[in-house]
């Protein structure tokens, strides 16, 4: 489903210039859940946002189910955008406090079918809302009135909504408290069992990705130091960096 080869990126100020991805190349297969997973300003980040194409790489290809992004121009890449969609960090800071929760679903659903309006909208938006674990009767409520929790999974409804091929999740769960943390875990573990999710998550956290994840790449000053997959990168990890960022946090206990 995505393939990265070579990706380097390097930002610029003044006379210095800092190497925030270098050569970084790696896959994820339909269906599967593949675990970023590094410190603060390893370049995880960064990475995501090339892959959404936010920004265009030094060097390197993105292939998104075979089309090579990196060598398109601009206005085709727009057509593309609606395969790949994003969940941020912090649910409320990405939805609009002003649109309903009909408005902004509906909106990202008419991206994919434009002429889908009236009570076919309605009932999709309700399904969508439903398929997160909320009422389809929350749907004309506004952001500020669910929780942090619940704020989150309209997120990933709206990520949902243009019916993707591929969901970057960037540290989707670390400003929830951890109760919280283990619902949005176990939702998108659902949606991957029911939907066939195919999702890179990006996170600081070892043991939160081990839970989730499929596979597992270690990311460090900007490389691709250690992959594999999750439980022999969690019980056998081969880096000193990987071995620290274990040490470094709580054990989750694995799904059965």
């Amino acid at each position: 489903m995505l393939e990265l080869r070579n990706i380097r990126k390097t930002f610029h100020k003044g006379d210095q210039s800092v190497v925030a991805v270098d050569d970084v190349s790696l896959d994820i297969k339909n269906g599967d859940i593949l675990g970023l997973v590094g410190e603060s300003g390893c370049g995880k980040s960064t990475l995501s946002r090339i892959i959404m194409q936010l920004l265009m790489p030094d060097s390197g290809s993105v292939r998104l189910a075979g089309t090579d992004l990196t060598s398109l121009p601009r206005h085709k890449i727009r057509r593309h955008r609606l395969d790949f969609q994003m969940v941020f960090q912090d649910p409320y800071a990405s939805l609009n406090p002003r649109l309903t929760i009909f408005s902004t679903l509906s909106e990202a659903i008419q991206q994919r079918h434009p002429k889908l309006k009236g009570e076919p909208l309605r009932k999709r938006v309700g399904e969508l809302l439903e398929t997160v674990g909320l009422a389809a009767d929350q749907m004309q409520r506004y952001p500020h009135e669910f929780s942090g929790g619940q704020r989150q999974r309209i997120a990933i409804a709206r990520a949902l909504a243009p019916e993707p091929r591929i969901i970057i999740a960037d540290e989707p769960v670390s400003a929830l408290d951890v109760s919280i943390q283990s619902q949005i875990l176990n939702l998108l573990r659902k949606l991957q069992r029911e939907l066939g999710l195919t999702m890179l998550f990006v996170s600081h956290d070892l043991a939160v990705v081990r839970y989730l994840a499929d596979k597992i790449c270690v990311m460090y000053q900007g490389k691709i130091v250690e992959s594999g997959d999750a439980e022999e990168v969690f019980t056998n990890p081969q880096e000193e960096y990987t071995q620290k960022l274990l040490s470094a946090v709580p054990i989750l206990p694995t799904a059965d």
